[in-house]
């Protein structure tokens, strides 16, 4: 269950989407936190500059383990604007993260890129559970969903010219 305290991570985690996409980035942030409340770790996405695998959650993944231990990691959360990719969900998986909790999930991306008209992604969102079923995740978080489909909104009506 997603508690009270937990919402301004996943604030944070929509402002960095918010700068992700005044860079140009599709809108995605990501925050780690410890099992303590500390943030340890935070990115946005920076796709843009051609290397597609830059999302937020994959650099966390990355990140933790070089500076956190196994044991650490698993008491983790990483907090996200979109529920992760099968990428990211695989990384966080490998490097034995712990929970995910997202704001806006696979299913709910997928209907706004219909609606949008945007070209299809070319990996298929699945929920992370498909990818890796032993991460707890929660999710979406419908207090700051509109915030996250309206940047989408925005992205995809800035590449269509619109």
């Amino acid at each position: 269950m997603i508690e009270k305290r937990e919402l301004p991570y996943l604030q944070r985690c929509v402002v960095l989407a918010a700068e992700a996409l005044a860079a140009g980035d599709e809108p995605f942030g990501s925050v780690l936190v410890d099992a303590d409340g500390v943030i340890r770790a935070e990115d946005r996405n920076r796709t843009a500059g051609g290397d597609r695998t830059r999302h937020p959650e994959f650099e966390l993944a990355r990140w933790s383990t070089t500076t956190m231990t196994v044991e650490e990691r698993r008491r983790a959360t990483v907090y996200t604007s979109g529920e992760h990719c099968p990428m990211c969900a695989a990384a966080h998986a490998w490097v034995e993260l712990g929970r995910i909790v997202y704001v806006s999930s696979s299913a709910q991306l997928s209907a706004w890129l219909e609606e949008l008209g945007a070209p299809a992604p070319l990996v298929r969102p699945l929920p992370i559970a498909d990818i890796a079923p032993g991460v707890v995740v929660e999710g979406p978080v419908p207090s700051l969903a509109e915030q996250v489909h309206d940047l989408h909104v925005r992205f995809h009506r800035g590449r269509s010219g619109e």
